[in-house]
């Protein structure tokens, strides 16, 4: 089977009675026909994003937070430990966009079709053919011994010629095939010799009919969350919305040995007790009164806002620093497209993009909120 690596551009819809490139048209533009289709797009984005539903429809990840849901009995001192850390921890909540952060490469079968009524023009950023191959795992951990159940899930993968992992130690590397309607995830993956090899991950098969979380013990995060599921896209940033919970990293989290679904399980470490560690799985949100709008925020910052007043935000891992994921930027570039995020954040960093919010107002929810 032939697979070609493709791209959602926000180039224009397919609607009924409009004009539309064909696939192969759009395969052969120059990369600055690329280019300026892809800043154009920024100001005409698609209704309808792969994002809002991988997974199953009722997977937590796209339900929304009834406004007057009962709050975890602990949610003040949950906020004030969350303060601490941001204080503590460079003052700010970073986007990570190129390092610590996932691409995602998008394969599919055969010649090009638009899915939907409603659904982004798909543009082939490349001609070159993409062949399914085994990867295999690595002992990065040096555990001494290897998984079978991994070798299973990792055997034919298709891997784009142009993929590339993320920047940083975790090499973070997600694929998702849509003709078989199938996910993988790579942690600490690398090429050695042509080869792929990870270090860890898994893979969710028919995950329109998932929950939209790993099997134990699969899975990038230390959760088992995808990472397809909570992070953010320059497509969703760019049509001024977010239809899913969004994924957080903390610094502090609390023990393993307390956790919270959707988290299957946690790199938590909490050896001297302290009191108020938030434990990973833990879902909070902002406080659904407050006039986003009314905020001296970035315009960006303000989509976040608004998503985790509906959606809320889901603990799924540890990092360095306080901070949310977006789809990383190389799985443009690989593809000669321009970094989304330089148009979208404009002169703002990366870490000032969340400047204004009003942290102080969070809302935790109960533990195992939305378990089934």
């Amino acid at each position: 089977m032939k697979l070609k690596a493709v791209r959602l551009l926000l180039t224009g819809l397919v609607l009924a009675g409009s004009v539309c490139a064909s696939f192969g048209q759009v395969a052969n533009d120059s990369a600055g026909g690329l280019a300026s289709g892809v800043a154009g797009a920024l100001s005409k984005p698609p209704a309808r994003l792969l994002t809002d539903a991988v997974f199953a429809p009722s997977s937590f990840w796209y339900t929304a937070i009834p406004r007057d849901v009962a709050l975890n009995p602990h949610s003040a001192n949950y906020v004030a430990e969350f303060l601490r850390q941001k204080q503590a921890y460079y003052g700010t909540v970073n986007i990570n966009t190129d390092a610590y952060t996932s691409p995602l490469y998008i394969v599919r079968s055969g010649s090009a079709r638009v899915i939907g009524d409603n659904y982004a023009k798909q543009v082939a950023a490349t001609g070159r053919e993409v062949h399914r191959t085994d990867v295999a795992e690595w002992d990065c951990q040096s555990k001494g011994f290897s998984d079978p159940g991994l070798a299973a899930q990792w055997r034919g993968v298709p891997i784009p010629a142009i993929a590339v992992p993320a920047k940083g130690t975790d090499s973070e590397m997600s694929v998702f095939d849509e003709t078989s309607d199938t996910l993988w995830e790579f942690w600490v993956a690398r090429k050695l010799d042509g080869s792929w090899q990870s270090c860890w991950g898994g893979r969710i098969a028919n995950a329109a009919k998932s929950d939209g979380i790993f099997p134990l013990p699969y899975g990038a995060t230390a959760t088992g969350l995808p990472f397809i599921g909570g992070q953010i896209t320059a497509e969703e940033l760019a049509r001024g919305e977010i239809k899913h919970a969004i994924g957080i990293a903390l610094v502090d989290a609390q023990a393993d040995g307390i956790r919270s679904w959707p988290a299957l399980r946690s790199d938590g470490l909490n050896p001297a007790g302290a009191p108020n560690r938030i434990p990973e799985g833990l879902r909070f949100r902002l406080d659904p009164s407050i006039n986003v709008d009314a905020l001296k925020m970035h315009p960006i910052g303000k989509i976040i806002a608004k998503a985790a007043q509906k959606y809320g935000f889901v603990v799924w891992d540890k990092a360095g620093a306080l901070s949310i994921r977006a789809e990383n930027a190389v799985s443009y570039t690989s593809l000669g497209q321009p970094d989304p995020y330089v148009s979208l954040f404009g002169n703002t960093p990366s870490y000032a993009i969340l400047d204004g919010f009003p942290w102080d107002k969070l809302q935790f929810l109960p533990m195992n909120y939305g378990k089934p």
